[in-house]
């Protein structure tokens, strides 16, 4: 067994011997501490940002991309944000201990199926420090330890951010270890963590492609998959443009680096001459490079041509592709086909049509007339998310409190036996 093995053991004993203790917890107790833990967030603002400000540094002098960096920042106002997103979690529903169904059995025992926390949930991110806070209080809320794995790129900001969600348990009268960070940020912690089968219940991954795809194919755990975001917009035949221009601007540029941004764009041939140069002026105030087919090229200038390889990346940058359909037809049939299966967008003025995209393709969260950065726990009512699910069993779309639970059958006899 590696030094990384017996840590990580080490780790999922402590996280497993806290979570007894939670799972015995009323909700008034974990309430309190995401409480406390929003109070002490807005209260090491300066001790947070400072640790953020290392990483940054470190990023930026590793090359790290300007579009990357933006995922790593941590200002007040984001921290402000993610204490409002526990007090949000706090005043929600506990998930556990919910009767789904009851019956009582001919021989009078009663049945109950019930909800009940998974136990240990380890996450493997990369660097977006929040997760550290939002995986932190969705496992907290619902009754489950938490292993946090970070990238490296921001260990400073989470260990800063560990101590303060430790500390806040600490004084709600829980255990600490409800809340573990793995230091280590090797590849090696990584690849143990996916195979720590004796104390993690469950594993999810979030981050880029190569991440999902190693945890998804070298996991022993049990794991939901969160997905990548190749994400679409279509501006049908029928679409207001200057809807339309609105919704892709703010799709591609208001955080490009995330996974609900668009990365590809679709046209309808009949409105593509009139839609397309409105939409290239307007990207052009972030400068965003467009990849084109030729028909797209014809249209307007300063395009580069497409790829094949385009029409399936996840830029996470000011890039996108686009590409000329004849109908919505055709625009489905593209997206099914290369879509992520994550965030997808029809602009349409005709209901018959956005029904059709409604039902027919295949995504997590499919929109009509509005951008697909929505997709968002915490726009959605969940307080926050750990992230965003493309698989089909279990959790689809933002992973929030309700995936976070499974359930038991609960039986009260009265000495009943079976003949």
């Amino acid at each position: 067994m590696t030094s990384t093995e017996n840590t990580l053991s080490a780790l999922g004993a402590r996280a497993a011997k806290a979570q007894k203790s939670l799972a015995r917890a009323g909700s008034a107790v974990k309430d309190r501490a995401l409480l406390k833990a929003a109070e002490l967030l807005r209260n090491s603002v300066p001790a947070i940002t400072a640790a953020n400000a290392l990483d940054i540094a470190a990023a930026r002098e590793a090359g790290v991309r300007e579009a990357m960096i933006d995922r790593l920042a941590l200002d007040a106002g984001r921290i402000e944000g993610i204490a409002r997103s526990m007090e949000e979690i706090a005043a929600l529903p506990d998930p556990a201990g919910r009767v789904l169904t009851g019956n009582t059995h001919p021989n009078g025992m009663k049945i109950e199926k019930v909800t009940a926390p998974f136990g240990v949930i380890g996450v493997i991110y990369e660097a977006r420090p929040n997760v550290t806070c939002d995986a932190a209080a969705l496992c907290l809320k619902s009754g489950n330890a938490a292993i946090l794995r970070g990238g490296k790129e921001a260990i400073r900001t989470n260990t800063a951010l560990e101590e303060t969600l430790r500390r806040a348990l600490e004084e709600s009268g829980l255990p600490a270890d409800c809340v573990i960070l793995v230091k280590d940020t090797s590849r090696r912690s990584s690849v143990d963590m996916m195979g720590l089968t004796d104390y993690l219940d469950l594993l999810i991954p979030r981050g880029g492609a190569g991440l999902i795809k190693s945890v998804v194919e070298n996991a022993k755990v049990p794991v939901i998959e969160t997905g990548t975001g190749n994400c679409h917009v279509y501006v049908a035949q029928s679409a207001d443009i200057d809807t339309a221009v609105n919704i892709i601007y703010n799709a591609k540029t208001s955080r490009p680096s995330v996974c609900n941004a668009c990365e590809s764009l679709l046209i309808n041939r009949a409105i593509a001459e009139d839609a397309l140069p409105a939409i290239k002026a307007k990207l052009d105030e972030k400068n965003v490079v467009i990849a084109g087919d030729k028909e797209t090229l014809a249209i307007i200038d300063g395009a580069v041509p497409a790829t094949e390889e385009d029409w399936g990346t996840e830029y996470l940058d000011y890039k996108l592709s686009c590409k000329i359909v004849g109908d919505t037809d055709e625009a489905i049939e593209h997206i099914n086909r290369y879509g992520t299966k994550h965030s997808e967008c029809i602009v349409t003025k005709d209901y018959a049509e956005a029904e059709r995209f409604l039902n027919e393709v295949d995504a997590a969260a499919v929109y009509v007339n509005a951008s697909t950065r929505f997709t968002d726990g915490g726009v959605f009512g969940f307080g926050a998310e750990i992230g965003i699910s493309t698989q089909k069993l279990h959790a689809r779309g933002p992973v929030g409190l309700p995936e976070l639970v499974t359930t038991k059958y609960v039986i009260r006899g009265e000495g009943q036996v079976r003949n």
